[in-house]
């Protein structure tokens, strides 16, 4: 998604970021800043806004309903941001657990005996790409490793040709 709002506008992923650009102005020459009123805008604060919503947009746009519903309620695309990270990862704990998990359902990953190679692969990938978005990436070695060690015996000999080939 990052890189998505990048292509589109680098003040984008600013907004995200930073937050949301909000108009201020003085009320008295020494006085404080406050926001200014909508009619108040010039050209630069109204640029500013539109991208404000623009970001909003793409974000919402770029979610399934099950986290629309979690983020709708939120007012500046940070918190978006923030809840959809939250939603996705999770805290630390939350994080740490699910790695813990997803690696344990690698290590024990069999192939199914009623399973095609390619439904193995999906459910393989699925693991492996829940691993990586946590930020625990298994190097590529260890992955073709692991998918030759799980096919059944009738793929013995391919797979001793594609380990001799390949000098894995």
């Amino acid at each position: 998604m990052d890189d998505f709002m990048m292509a589109e506008d680098s003040e984008l992923w600013d907004i995200i970021c930073d937050g949301p650009h909000v108009p201020m102005k003085k009320l008295e020459e020494t006085g404080p800043l406050v926001p200014k009123g909508r009619r108040e805008y010039n050209d630069i604060d109204r640029k500013f806004v539109e991208k404000n919503y623009r970001v909003k947009k793409i974000l919402m746009c770029g979610i399934g309903p099950d986290k629309y519903n979690r983020v709708s309620a939120c007012d500046t695309a940070k918190e978006i941001w923030e809840a959809l990270q939250t939603a996705h990862k999770g805290t630390t704990q939350v994080k740490q657990s699910k790695i813990g998990m997803l690696t344990a359902e690698y290590e024990l990953f069999r192939i199914k005996d009623d399973e095609s190679i390619q439904d193995m692969h999906t459910r393989f990938i699925s693991i492996i790409n829940e691993l990586h978005l946590l930020g625990d990436v298994i190097p590529r070695n260890k992955l073709v490793r692991k998918i030759l060690s799980v096919l059944l015996g009738s793929w013995e000999s391919k797979v001793n040709a594609i380990i001799e080939a390949k000098d894995l």
